[in-house]
């Protein structure tokens, strides 16, 4: 989980990969009405985010016997207890980095819908892990193959 440019789908191929099991990126879930309201500059509302969630959470309840790794923005308390509430037993990674990082990994990527001024509202709605959500914070400071073996040591705890 986190914000857009943070990493999550570069870390969670790695985590993938390395834990053996299959790997989505949220994205690739999203109706074509939100790829175009986002791509507009336009942040999505609780209501285009209900049925993309419930499409990760049947995805995670469908990988939950062998595991799998979706990496998906999660920003908030309830869209993590709406993906929880499909049954799999889930481990938040909250891949965790200043703006002004984020920013700068934004600038340098190519081909993503996601425009660069939309980071700050997604920053502005960020609620980290709370103490009673099983999860761990994971700083993207480094290389990509340095927060994929923090990501993991996390798990691994």
């Amino acid at each position: 989980m986190g914000v857009s440019g943070s990493g999550k789908t570069t870390v969670g191929e790695r985590v993938a990969g390395r834990l053996g099991v299959p790997y989505a990126d949220a994205d690739a879930f999203h109706p074509p009405a939100n790829i175009r309201k986002m791509s507009a500059g336009t942040p999505l509302d609780d209501e285009d985010r209900r049925p993309w969630l419930d499409a990760i959470a049947s995805w995670l309840a469908e990988q939950a016997p062998h595991g799998g790794v979706v990496s998906c923005s999660a920003l908030r308390r309830r869209y993590r207890d709406r993906l929880r509430a499909g049954g799999a037993p889930l481990f938040f990674l909250h891949l965790d980095g200043s703006e002004e990082l984020i920013a700068r990994r934004m600038e340098a990527r190519t081909g993503h819908f996601m425009p660069r001024t939309l980071l700050r509202s997604q920053f502005e709605t960020l609620e980290p892990l709370e103490a009673d959500e099983h999860g761990a914070a994971v700083s993207v400071e480094g290389a990509p193959e340095e927060v994929a073996e923090r990501a993991l040591e996390a798990l691994a705890r």
